[in-house]
């Protein structure tokens, strides 16, 4: 983008406010009238079934969207709820219209944010429907230390990850039992150490390898 392009988001009509930990972000079902952007912490969104299980269907990061669909639609139609005390910048959605209808380069911009956020999905659907329980939490695991690397909220490791095992389970489509038996196979091969919010990634290549991970996905280049 241009500076004019980087100075018109810059002006825009931002408010910030830190929520705690589980806090919900949007809900399901909710009028669509702001569009939130991650500035520090991690968040998560998640479908609820029926019964009451959760499925967790992405992780972000500070410096990303968390509902840039709601710009268009008029209601939510999943969660998004805080992983960690998160600190979000807040703007109505008629301002952001207002400023890619006026801005190009803005608007190809967050074309291409939920592209890649499409893409993530896609891979998120491949990883539940088609790699078993040690396949998913190593490509889980391998995603998530590159996507804070990419963006340059990791100086080496260890990396911060502060899911729970029952938050990996919903992850991954697995019951908690069966990700403390994965995530210990993992620690006992050597692969990986995992406490107190951190993770180490001991052997990447063999952890990719079980993972079946490309970062072809999250298309970096872009």
């Amino acid at each position: 983008m241009t500076p004019e392009d980087k100075a018109a988001i810059a002006a825009m009509p931002w408010s910030e406010r830190t929520f705690a930990r589980d806090s919900y972000l949007v809900r399901e079902g909710e009028p669509a009238s702001v569009c939130t952007f991650l500035i520090k912490g991690f968040a998560f969104r998640q479908k609820l079934v029926s019964d009451g299980a959760r499925q967790i269907i992405s992780i972000h990061i500070a410096g990303e969207f968390l509902d840039l669909q709601n710009s268009l639609l008029d209601v939510a139609d999943h969660n998004v709820q805080c992983l960690t005390r998160c600190l979000v910048g807040i703007i109505h959605k008629s301002a952001l219209l207002d400023l890619i209808a006026a801005r190009p380069n803005v608007r190809r911009a967050l074309w291409l944010d939920s592209l890649i956020d499409s893409s993530i999905f896609r891979e998120w659907v491949v990883n539940v429907g088609r790699r078993d329980a040690r396949e998913r939490i190593a490509h889980l695991l391998c995603e998530l230390a590159d996507r804070l690397k990419s963006a340059g909220l990791a100086n080496g490791q260890p990396y911060d990850f502060p899911l729970t095992q029952e938050q990996i389970a919903d992850c991954t489509g697995l019951t908690a039992v069966h990700t403390n038996r994965t995530l210990q196979g993992l620690r006992r091969d050597g692969l990986i150490s995992l406490s107190s919010s951190q993770l180490t990634i001991l052997d990447w290549d063999r952890l990719a390898e079980i993972g079946d991970f490309n970062e072809r996905y999250l298309h970096h280049a872009v």
